[in-house]
């Protein structure tokens, strides 16, 4: 059974680039939602978050969780395997690849599922905590107590990225968390033009809107008004009562 909630999703282009590489997914039918941030530069990135969402798409309804989580997987290791082929088709140092953050809900647990710095976020009793662990050189240099987490997010190379669909050779590694689901609890999967510019104490602010109001909008908002360059994605999901 999916929980009753209620969803917003928006994606922006960003303030300077001409091309939007993120894709997003809303399947609440399904209790099912993706964020892609493409790479690879000349519309490779649009088209390679366009094939994960795509794929995403045309799970069926009806699946069970324990169907949907193995065809979740088999989707993405299908994608990751069509942008090597089509990046090899194109020659040597092609990339077409993607970051990805999936949420699945059912019966009052989460599954999330990624590869890259997409990033998703619980919100629950005011208290914001990131579910997912980067996939980034800058987070294993964090890890291996080598840069602090306020230098990372300055550092020069912090978009650079460790793992990504359609990257890193033929076996696909989606890192998984799993967790329970209580009411009022507030999901946000966003691309790192959101989370890369805006601190997580203010997205957690933004997170609370009042009733009525699509947090999805403050965010992107809050995003853009601090001159973000990258294309901006998010989507929340709120638990009801």
């Amino acid at each position: 059974m999916i929980p009753r909630l209620t969803t917003w999703a928006q994606t922006h282009v960003g303030t300077v680039r001409k091309h939007n590489e993120d894709a997003y997914l809303c399947r609440p039918d399904l209790g099912l939602w993706a964020v892609a941030d493409g790479a690879g530069g000349h519309q490779s990135g649009e088209l390679a978050s366009g094939m994960i969402v795509a794929a995403l798409d045309r799970l069926e309804p009806g699946l069970t969780a324990a169907e949907l989580l193995p065809r979740v997987r088999g989707a993405m290791t299908e994608t990751h395997g069509a942008l090597l082929h089509e990046a090899a088709m194109r020659g040597a140092g092609a990339l077409i690849a993607s970051t990805v953050v999936i949420l699945v809900l059912r019966d009052n647990h989460f599954a999330c599922l990624w590869a890259g710095d997409s990033r998703a976020y619980l919100l629950r009793d005011g208290e914001l905590t990131r579910i997912t662990r980067d996939h980034s050189l800058v987070q294993d240099l964090v890890d291996e107590g080598r840069l602090s987490t306020e230098a990372a997010e300055r550092h020069p190379r912090a978009n650079v990225i460790t793992r990504a669909v359609g990257a890193n050779g033929t076996v696909l590694e989606l890192d998984k968390v799993i967790g329970n689901v209580e009411p009022n609890d507030q999901f946000l999967l966003c691309s790192d033009g959101l989370s890369k510019t805006l601190p997580e104490s203010e997205i957690a602010v933004l997170l609370d809107a009042p009733d009525g109001v699509p947090p999805t909008e403050l965010l992107v908002a809050a995003a853009l008004a601090r001159q973000g360059s990258d294309n901006v994605t998010a989507i929340t999901i709120r638990v009801a009562s």
